[in-house]
């Protein structure tokens, strides 16, 4: 046998054992004639010693040995006498009595411990030897065992885990598919799933009650952070419920997962309607670790000769409390942050509220003392806050503002890293209109059920209806989404209608689900968590990368293994393909 223990398991009651261990070499070193090795595997850290009185053919071969050979050594366990506390076996050491080289290894292009000297693409281009370091090892360890949580859970609540087809059908909604060519028939494409949404529902439509899977989805993007070309989602649907009664399972799983992996209580999960948070936070995914809420100071900020909030749809302040002593070049780098272009706002207006209750403000020329006294007043500031003011059309001031927040909030370290805030944003628009297309388009998808009391308004102010929708926000990283569905034919037909499709688009389209309505269809609703992100989040990471085993990287590409790639003529012809580039010029 390999080994009868592995690197973390040894400790202190073992002394006097023998013992075969296998793994990697993590570092030599040599100590007058005594040689030192720390062997790793994935489970831990156990030093060997070859002492000055070994046998030269031991000293030989230890000779030989470079980092990351794969080796296996037997010896006896001693008690170390220079103890390190900082790992598991650090009471133990192995003295080593025989040693057998399994494979040798080239020197890796980076350094495999916790601090690696190897950037992002290079670790990425050798990813297998990146997911050595207990950095990345520990997040898949992580992503495994709430993998197992969710599970427990869902079987606990008689959800049944059943696949769904990754080859489907193309649809024009949402983000662009990603799509498949299709040998056995000509011309025509398969789409990878960009969520299971269709087929869940026909679960309910079967009387399946409650489903979940873990499952992949695919959506061709732009990538960023926390987004990948695929991506893991943790899909359920229910039969014979109402909003509440999802909300209230999935609060459980969120719950239980912080019980299990952290051992904390999350708190509450506050309710807030989407409309609120856009007026108090500027997001429909709130940051709710910390106050400095959005104050509209529109009415009493126009008609005093400034142009700029004169002509503004919208002016909104926030009060950075304690921070009237920002010098200005703080602030001009605060001015410079909102006018990069991912913000887009085109200057920002500060007041200072000093400890002597005078202010001083970018805009005296305009605004006497009482003026700034009533802004101040507005946003509840004290002498020694300061204010910081952006306008323009509403949506995106708001959207300006939640940015500059969120700033503030690092720079002022108001962010409790090892807090968690939940919190359900619900009643979200229906639809969303887009002046480009002149059209509706959903702002979830098209299955999404309206409130009941705004039903009437499809007909006469589309945009006013809110959805049976609600995301799971946590610490301003929306975690999950989903809605009450549609499961009426002549609602669903209507929601169709409004969205521009035509009959017979929605019957190319829909047209299987909607048959399937036609045969019992019951009230489900159902919700899909971003596992990629959950588990970024309990990690303490920005970036689902490292959650990953084999992620992309911000172009969509593999650099391991170098996709996606090229195929061969012979593979075109087969699938009655033929690639054709765009010139330069277009």
């Amino acid at each position: 046998m390999y080994r009868t223990n592995t690197c973390g398991e040894l400790r202190i009651n073992h002394v006097g054992n023998d013992t075969t261990l296998s793994g990697w070499i993590q570092r030599i070193r040599k100590l007058g004639g005594m040689t030192f090795i720390d062997l790793r595997d994935r489970y831990g850290i156990t030093q060997l010693v070859v002492d000055e009185k070994a046998p030269d053919a031991l000293k030989s071969k230890v000779a030989e040995l470079g980092r990351e050979f794969v080796i296996q050594i037997s010896g006896k366990v001693l008690e170390r006498q220079s103890k390190n506390n900082k790992i598991p076996t650090g009471e133990i050491e192995i003295d080593i009595k025989d040693i057998k080289v399994l494979n040798k290894a080239q020197t890796p292009p980076f350094t495999i411990q916790t601090d690696t000297d190897g950037g992002d693409e290079l670790r990425m281009k050798y990813r297998y030897l990146d997911l050595r370091r207990d950095a990345v090892k520990d997040n898949l360890v992580l992503r495994s065992k709430m993998a197992i949580a969710i599970r427990n859970y869902l079987d606990s609540k008689d959800f049944i885990e059943t696949e769904t087809p990754v080859l489907m059908k193309s649809t024009p909604e949402g983000a662009r598919d990603f799509v498949v060519p299709s040998r056995m028939n000509p011309g025509e494409f398969y789409a990878l799933p960009q969520s299971p949404q269709v087929f869940k529902q026909l679960l309910m439509v079967a009387g399946f009650d409650r489903y979940y899977q873990i499952v992949k989805c695919f959506r061709d993007e732009d990538l960023r952070a926390d987004r990948q070309p695929e991506f893991t989602q943790i899909d359920c649907e229910m039969s014979f419920v109402e909003q509440e009664d999802v909300l209230n399972t999935f609060e459980g799983l969120t719950r239980h997962l912080f019980k299990e992996i952290k051992n904390i209580d999350p708190g509450a999960f506050p309710r807030m309607p989407y409309a609120e948070a856009m007026d108090k936070y500027g997001s429909d995914k709130p940051d709710t670790r910390f106050e400095m809420l959005f104050n509209d100071i529109t009415d009493i900020a126009k008609g005093k000769g400034f142009g700029i909030f004169d002509n503004a749809e919208y002016i909104v302040a926030i009060n950075a409390k304690g921070a009237a002593n920002y010098s200005r070049k703080q602030l001009d780098a605060l001015t410079n942050y909102v006018k990069r272009p991912q913000i887009g706002a085109k200057g920002m207006v500060y007041v200072k509220y000093n400890e002597d209750e005078t202010f001083k403000s970018s805009v005296d020329k305009f605004f006497d003392h009482n003026d700034l006294g009533k802004w101040a007043k507005q946003c509840g500031a004290k002498p020694g806050d300061l204010l910081l003011i952006l306008s323009g059309d509403k949506f995106e001031t708001q959207e300006q503002m939640c940015e500059l927040r969120l700033e503030l909030g690092r720079q002022l370290d108001l962010i409790d890293k090892d807090q968690f805030k939940p919190l359900w944003v619900t009643d979200f628009p229906l639809l969303e209109w887009d002046e480009e297309t002149n059209r509706y388009y959903a702002m979830h998808h098209p299955f999404t059920s309206p409130k009941p009391e705004d039903i009437e308004l499809l007909g006469t102010s589309p945009g006013k209806v809110r959805a049976n929708a609600y995301d799971l926000v946590i610490n301003g990283v929306e975690i999950g989404g989903g809605s009450v569905r549609i499961f009426d034919s002549a609602l669903q037909s209507r929601m169709f209608n409004l969205l521009g499709f035509t009959e017979e688009q929605a019957n190319a389209q829909f047209g299987f689900l909607m048959d399937a309505f036609q045969y019992g269809a019951p009230p489900h609703a159902g919700i899909a968590f971003g596992f990629d992100r959950l588990v970024s989040l309990f990690a303490g990471l920005n970036s689902i990368r490292d959650v990953i085993a084999f992620p992309k990287n911000n172009t969509g590409r593999d650099v391991m293994n170098d996709a996606p790639s090229t195929i061969s003529d012979k593979q075109l012809k087969e699938l009655n393909l033929k690639v054709v580039l765009p010139s330069k010029k277009e």
